[in-house]
């Protein structure tokens, strides 16, 4: 039986976890607190350890230092309770090709023991807009209806904490818009959601966010608190020679980071006024059009990793 009784306490909260395989370190000391109904995101590039602490926060591995936990169970001793309640969706789809939708969901429901197994399949059918597809074979689905079934199989058992790992990978833009108006409703119904993604549109859908690089946290909180803590000036190039220009800019004083954005062209630093000179030189060399412009949170990740890989010499990965 659940020990998570207190309606203030934390979905999850967990201290230093850590883990290593062999020499290397993949997750390395991290502090994590999750409300619940709160939709947490997670991101960072390839590498940085966003699965692996997924995996450590709903039982599925076992941290080698740290402490803490998930939905009350200690993350150490009692990963069998947390696994019961926790849904777990996987980057790829993980279910029954050569089964129907409905056997897919029934198999699932079998594998926790639900006791009105039927009336939860079809609770679910219903729920994920499944019900008219319920007999084709899920092999034959396309990617927005095989993630809203993985998503119906992560919800069956009425979990109170879903683990998103990259879920909308490969899937259209109308199928991903629907799947975060899912997840949102599922969050106002005090569900508690972890999520990683590449895609900085579903970012600011998140409640707050935590980027991870080389298993470290570099930074957390709310979409608007990460780019005014992070104190990055940009400005925007425009013009024919905007992309030489920017290619020129990347080896100046002040810049850490060039990126295309369209026709345009950002140039981001940290000194405000080291910057401002290079974007001056630009303009004059290369006559292209300058303005300064806000942040976003593309703008902040891709300087935070350029800015860590000048100071360790080393490229991002």
């Amino acid at each position: 039986m659940s020990t998570y009784t207190s309606p203030g306490a934390l979905a999850i909260d967990v201290s230093g976890l850590t883990k290593r395989y062999g020499q290397r370190t993949v997750v390395d000391q991290i502090d994590l607190q999750v409300a619940p109904g709160r939709i947490c995101g997670f991101l960072g590039p390839n590498g940085s350890g966003k699965t692996t602490t997924i995996r450590m926060l709903c039982g599925l591995l076992t941290p080698d230092a740290g402490r803490g936990s998930c939905l009350g169970f200690d993350v150490v001793r009692q990963s069998a309770q947390i696994k019961r309640q926790v849904g777990y969706m996987t980057q790829r789809f993980g279910l029954y090709e050569d089964l129907s939708i409905r056997q897919n969901l029934d198999f699932v429901a079998r594998l926790f023991g639900l006791g009105q197994r039927r009336q939860a399949v079809q609770a679910m059918l219903e729920q994920l807009g499944l019900a008219h597809r319920q007999d084709q074979l899920a092999g034959t689905l396309s990617g927005g209806w095989k993630q809203r079934l993985a998503l119906a199989a992560c919800l069956i058992h009425q979990p109170r904490l879903l683990l998103l790992d990259e879920p909308t990978a490969g899937v259209d833009p109308k199928a991903r818009r629907e799947f975060w108006d899912q997840i949102h409703e599922l969050a106002a119904q005090g569900i508690t959601v972890l999520v990683s993604t590449h895609y900085m549109d579903e970012a600011e859908r998140c409640h707050e966010l935590v980027y991870l690089a080389d298993g470290r946290v570099l930074a957390r909180g709310t979409e608007r608190d990460i780019i005014a803590s992070c104190g990055l000036q940009v400005w925007t190039l425009s013009g024919g020679q905007a992309s030489v220009a920017g290619a020129a800019l990347k080896n100046m004083p002040g810049v850490v980071s060039v990126a295309a954005f369209g026709n345009h062209v950002h140039a981001a630093g940290f000194d405000a006024q080291q910057l401002a000179q290079a974007i001056e030189q630009a303009r004059l060399r290369f006559g292209v059009q300058v303005e300064p412009a806000p942040a976003g949170l593309e703008d902040v990740f891709i300087a935070m990793m350029a800015d860590r890989s000048k100071h360790e010499g080393a490229p991002s990965r």
